[in-house]
């Protein structure tokens, strides 16, 4: 056995262990807190009454404040990091779904595994004191130093389009309901059926409308060359209260989100954590 076999085994018994699984299932818990605290601050700023920003840092300095907040955003780190690994382990060793070695069911994992490192180290950065400016500024900020590099404004185009494309297919894997896939539906009873999957669904609407619209603005600033016009989630969200929809439009989705992160701990007792390689008649990675 070569050292890279050697490795990979160890890997892969470290990813089917049971407390990898239980890490697993609390960054899912820690996944649903933060989507909580977002929908509740943009439901705040849709009647008015908010003055946070409703995205990641918005959430992490309203638990910052609270008593006891400290342990918690540690406790959200750690949950951050499982899902990192949890991730990071279905890119390599496939996904609890069919053909789910194959490479086009593994890249996405490994794209949700850098975000969720990113999310990961934000909130240590938080902890420490760094990183306390708005997810808008830090998204202007970014643009505007990459569009500064030749060929950075095709890069800024090509993330802009790839949460577009995100987003879509977020949105019509809602309406087939294909989420399901990912849960172990075989453990749940009539009633959990009932509550799951519309919440799974109405959740992943919101999520998929938020996301596209995060990407269409930077695609927006990539091509108009104005990086100022880019836009983090508490930008986007307040461009749903733009509307003629109103405060209404932004509730509606706040609410999504809110129902997203309660689909989120339904998750964290249903969801398929389990990295495995199955055995596919096509080559792996095929």
């Amino acid at each position: 056995m070569t050292a890279k076999d050697a490795a990979r085994a160890i890997g892969r018994r470290a990813a089917g262990h049971p407390w990898f699984h239980g890490l697993s299932r609390a960054g899912l818990a820690a996944r649903g807190v933060l989507y909580l605290l977002i929908g509740w601050l943009a439901l705040l700023i849709a009647t008015g009454h908010g003055g946070a920003e409703a995205d990641r840092q918005g959430a992490l300095r309203t638990v910052a404040d609270r008593p006891g907040g400290w342990a918690v955003l540690c406790l959200l780190a750690a949950g951050f990091a499982g899902l990192a690994l949890w991730q990071f382990a279905e890119a390599l060793y496939g996904r609890p779904l069919p053909n789910g070695r194959r490479k086009r069911m593994r890249l996405p994992a490994a794209f949700r595994g850098l975000t969720y490192a990113v999310g990961c180290t934000g909130t240590v950065g938080f902890l420490f004191g760094q990183g306390h400016t708005s997810g808008d500024q830090q998204s202007r900020a970014l643009s505007a130093r990459a569009m500064a590099e030749p060929g950075g404004r095709w890069a800024v185009l090509a993330v802009g389009a790839g949460f577009v494309v995100w987003g879509v297919v977020t949105l019509v894997n809602a309406a087939r309901r294909a989420f399901r896939d990912e849960l172990d539906t075989d453990a749940m009873g009539t009633v959990a059926h009932w509550i799951v999957q519309p919440l799974g669904t109405i959740g992943n609407v919101a999520r998929g409308l938020i996301g596209g619209a995060v990407g269409a603005f930077l695609a927006y600033a990539a091509i108009s060359f104005a990086p100022d016009r880019a836009e983090g989630l508490d930008g986007v969200l307040r461009e749903f209260a733009a509307t003629p929809a109103g405060g209404w439009g932004l509730a509606v989705i706040a609410l999504g989100l809110v129902i997203f992160g309660l689909y989120s701990f339904c998750e964290v007792r249903y969801r398929k954590v389990e990295a495995v390689e199955p055995r596919d008649d096509r080559p792996a990675g095929a």
